[in-house]
């Protein structure tokens, strides 16, 4: 990863999950020797108001919480919009990744999925989504891998390896079955190139198939669960438009899933990575 980026932030906005997700942060931060910086949106209407006092809560709220969890915390307080200042400063800055806790999808709830896919959307780095404290102390035990026949499978891979090797991570590389012969064999190049950089980099993996494409998202968080998942590794669709946002693209029930399990988002870039990136050791 790029050493100029060095820092996780957590969106910060007083709820349990807030400190949820600052807990997976200095989990992370621990382990890849990151800083950590709490990010916190006022809405423009209520910064005219009230703009002294809502930062000066947020500091207060911050010392608290480096003498409970024993842990330094930045922060940064920024007049705007979630839906898009979030993702903006997180492109600009020196930020690694974001950590950011949502609910999951309850009946007419389901738009909060949305609510997460549209903070993320625009960020030229990753989201980690998550529901609930972390499992474990340590490690990410156990990644899932989705492959399917997309190019875009292979902008998430050097985060497996970047995550697999701070936490010496076993990735299960789960594919999607296709019977098209030509997204067949996309499908399989996507695999063969995850495979390939996995055993160069001494990761361990298994590789699994699911039996229906038509359910693909949902098998893939049934797998998760069956395999104990400490994540779920997945790149979010390239051009989200009002109906996926509405009815839900696949990745809103990864993202909100009922077995609240995380879910790292890595959103689509014209030219991903290139293949000379995912050679390193830490």
């Amino acid at each position: 990863m790029d050493k100029d980026r060095n820092t996780i932030l957590v969106t910060w906005d007083y709820t349990e999950l807030s400190e949820y997700a600052l807990l997976h942060a200095i989990r992370i931060a621990k382990m890849v020797e990151n800083n950590v910086r709490l990010i916190h949106i006022i809405d423009p209407n209520m910064a005219k108001k009230s703009f002294n006092e809502a930062e000066e809560r947020f500091r207060k709220t911050a010392e608290d919480l480096q003498v409970k969890y024993n842990f330094m915390l930045e922060t940064i307080i920024l007049t705007g919009r979630i839906f898009n200042d979030i993702s903006k400063y997180a492109s600009d800055s020196d930020a690694s990744m974001v950590i950011m806790g949502t609910h999951g999808i309850k009946g007419m709830q389901k738009i909060t999925g949305s609510w997460a896919l549209k903070v993320i959307a625009g960020s030229t780095v990753p989201f980690i989504v998550i529901q609930d404290k972390p499992h474990t102390d340590d490690r990410f035990r156990s990644i899932v891998f989705p492959i399917d026949f997309k190019a875009e499978n292979k902008e998430k891979l050097q985060w497996a390896i970047f995550l697999g090797k701070y936490f010496n991570s076993k990735v299960y590389l789960f594919k999607a079955p296709v019977l098209d012969k030509g997204l067949q064999k996309k499908v399989n190049i996507n695999l063969n190139f995850a495979i390939k950089f996995l055993i160069q980099n001494n990761l361990e993996y298994e590789i699994y198939t699911a039996s229906k494409s038509s359910k693909f998202a949902q098998e893939t968080l049934d797998f998760a669960q069956k395999v104990s998942a400490d994540l779920i590794l997945i790149t979010t669709t390239r051009h989200l438009n009002f109906t996926d946002f509405i009815f839900g693209a696949a990745e809103q029930y990864i993202v909100a899933n009922s077995s609240k399990i995380p879910v790292m988002c890595v959103n689509p870039r014209i030219a991903y990575a290139h293949v000379g990136q995912f050679m390193w050791g830490r």
